[in-house]
């Protein structure tokens, strides 16, 4: 007889595992998880060793009954699961660099999950979560695979465009860091605010604003355009606030490099003039938490960990899959199709947006129509989207033309192919598909 929930997580020694066993420690009560498997590659095994004590001493220290196994063995790891979350990244903070460094090198925006850099991330992870879902369907057939890997957007398009695995979840911190900024503006507990977000990925909207069930939205956006919201790795760089009040609603801090472009490629491109692409910051972030995890009194997650852009982050998966777990039906923002939702896009096209989280999965909410201010840009993202999906899985080489030619930091076409190549060089030995 099975004693509690067996959760699986890809990407183990990751320097975000921590805030996820913090987050199963906090809810223990309402998520009885017995076994907590941290898988990772060769490439990642000293830290998986290093964040795998860390969470054992965490879990001690909590006194609680939870079983953490660390393996480089995923198929081993998955037998039997119930939840697998997937917060991965193939080729290491490497390629991250060269996502972000290659486009500066011609003048456009370099960034994690936007632009050439996002479309490159896309191209080598996908293949990889295909892999995984393929195990999930063999080895763990009712588990839910809870996905924080980006692209978010581009890889919640690809499993359910091309794989018939349901019970899949994107998630993304982005829509929690939003709300819970829009309740210090209001200096109240983040729990008396509700918002409806839809868009896509790194690309969500915060349509209306109700504190304590009374609509606000006017003065959110006005606190908004005054306020300094934003995420660790995005530039607080401030948006004009009458632009704000014609757009009538919150775009997210990713839409900077799309609202602010040239502000923001100045400022990425004076701090790569000093050698700083995002990715290299990061890696010393990162050699410096793994200094903090080595410590053998350390049994808690530290507060550094916040300096990285997840913060928030084992708040919403955790959530999410507790409300699953529990049946919960509240509303959390995800990414999963849209059957009807936002009226902008297809049944069939996948989306971020608010939904009831129930034991079947997400019910997204029906938003109706985006505004006419937004819907433009959505769609032209959401086109880029569907064309890096399937380059990504068909190793098409004249789609991911197309998608960075289609995408609106990509000045021109021609440049896009200059760009596309020499990526493709760079990152070859993570793109079988091209081969």
């Amino acid at each position: 007889m099975k004693k509690g929930l067996k959760v699986v997580t890809i990407g183990g020694g990751s320097s975000y595992t921590p805030e996820l066993v913090e987050g199963f420690i906090k809810r223990y009560k309402e998520l009885p998880v017995s076994e907590l498997w941290l898988v990772d590659v060769e490439a990642g095994r000293e830290k998986l060793e290093i964040v795998g004590n860390l969470a054992k001493r965490m879990i001690k220290k909590a006194g609680l009954d939870i079983d953490i196994h660390l393996t480089l063995d995923r198929r081993e790891a998955l037998k039997n699961a119930d939840f697998v979350t997937t917060q991965l990244r193939v080729g290491l903070l490497d390629a991250r660099i060269k996502d972000e460094s290659i486009p500066l090198n011609h003048g456009v925006i370099g960034q994690e999950t936007n632009g050439a850099g996002g479309l490159f991330k896309a191209l080598r992870t996908v293949p990889v979560i295909l892999d995984i879902v393929k195990d999930i369907q063999e080895l763990c057939p009712n588990a839910w695979l809870i996905n924080f890997t980006n692209p978010a957007g581009i890889i919640t398009e690809t499993v359910f465009r091309y794989t018939d695995f349901k019970n899949y979840i994107g998630l993304c911190n982005v829509p929690i860091g939003m709300k819970n900024g829009i309740a210090k503006e209001f200096e109240v507990d983040s729990k008396r605010i509700q918002m409806n977000f839809a868009g896509l990925n790194h690309m969500v909207y915060g349509l209306n604003v109700c504190l304590d069930g009374e609509d606000v939205t006017e003065e959110a956006i006005e606190k908004f355009t005054n306020s300094k919201i934003t995420m660790q790795n995005i530039k607080a760089i401030d948006f004009n606030a009458e632009f704000i009040k014609a757009l009538g609603v919150i775009p997210c801090p990713y839409h900077k490099y799309y609202y602010k472009t040239k502000e923001m490629l100045d400022d990425e491109l004076q701090e790569f003039a000093k050698g700083k692409a995002r990715g290299q910051v990061v890696k010393e972030l990162e050699d410096q938490l793994f200094e903090l995890y080595k410590d053998e009194n350390l049994d808690i997650k530290p507060p550094q960990l916040e300096k990285r852009g997840g913060a928030y982050y084992s708040d919403a998966a955790c959530n999410l899959i507790s409300s699953i777990y529990n049946d919960k039906g509240d509303i959390q923002v995800v990414n999963t199709l849209n059957n009807g939702a936002i009226r902008n896009f297809k049944d069939d096209q996948t989306v971020e947006v608010s939904s009831i989280i129930t034991k079947n999965g997400p019910k997204p909410l029906s938003i109706g129509y985006l505004p006419d201010s937004v819907d433009g840009l959505v769609r032209q993202i959401k086109s880029f989207e569907l064309l890096a999906a399937k380059a990504a899985v068909y190793g098409d080489y004249e789609a991911a033309l197309l998608a960075l030619s289609t995408n609106p930091l990509i000045p021109s076409d021609d440049l896009a192919k200059t760009i596309l190549d020499e990526m493709m060089e760079a990152h070859k030995e993570y793109l079988p598909q091209f081969q």
